[in-house]
């Protein structure tokens, strides 16, 4: 199993996993990119990165990735999911195309294209009590909203309407953002906190 020194993973067969690499070495974690069984082995923790979620559940499996990814979700492996990730950790895809799996493990239900066309993307500012003051400066991308939550989930952040962008599940996060684009590391430090306190 992973010790402390491990490495922290991220999710590298589609989408902005090279942003989320980038944050993660400014913080001083040994990250790498985890594109085989192999590697998703010898982390200690994985980000799964915006992209897009029906073509990263296809190269999942056929990299195959998918079971082991699961098998580490259930075990406590510390998961976090932004955009297309959330998606992927959703137990429940309201609107997935036809054939579309999810990775599963937090117990809610999403809808991928949330936001539908005329507002694509947007920017906001998000009141996250985990990651402390001042608010936390928030990029929508074509992003998922969570339209459900189960009894174990905790809410970490909803928008002005009361929509819920980010999540928290035992070893288990996702966001609708994008933390990675912003230059604001908060979050980030808040999951390799989870990672350091799961070693």
């Amino acid at each position: 199993m992973a010790g402390s020194s491990a490495p922290v993973g991220v999710l590298a067969l589609q989408g902005d996993f090279r942003e989320h690499i980038a944050v993660l070495r400014g913080l001083g974690a040994d990250a790498i990119p985890v594109r085989r069984p192999t590697e998703l082995s010898e982390v200690s923790g994985l980000i799964i990165p915006g992209g897009e979620s029906s073509v990263m559940d296809k190269l999942s499996r056929m990299f195959g990735l998918a079971e082991p990814l699961k098998a580490a979700i259930a075990s406590g492996l510390p998961v976090w999911g932004t955009c297309a990730g959330l998606i992927m950790l959703a137990d429940r895809v309201l609107d997935a195309i036809d054939g579309q799996e999810s990775f599963g493990g937090l117990d809610i239900a999403v809808r991928r294209n949330a936001f539908g066309s005329q507002l694509d993307s947007f920017e906001t500012e998000l009141d996250i009590p985990v990651v402390g003051e001042p608010s936390l400066h928030a990029v929508f991308i074509r992003a998922p909203v969570v339209e459900s939550v189960g009894v174990g989930v905790t809410t970490l952040a909803s928008l002005h309407d009361g929509r819920v962008v980010a999540v928290e599940q035992g070893n288990l996060l996702g966001t609708s953002f994008h933390p990675e684009m912003t230059g604001d590391t908060r979050f980030h430090e808040y999951f390799l906190g989870k990672v350091a306190a799961a070693a």
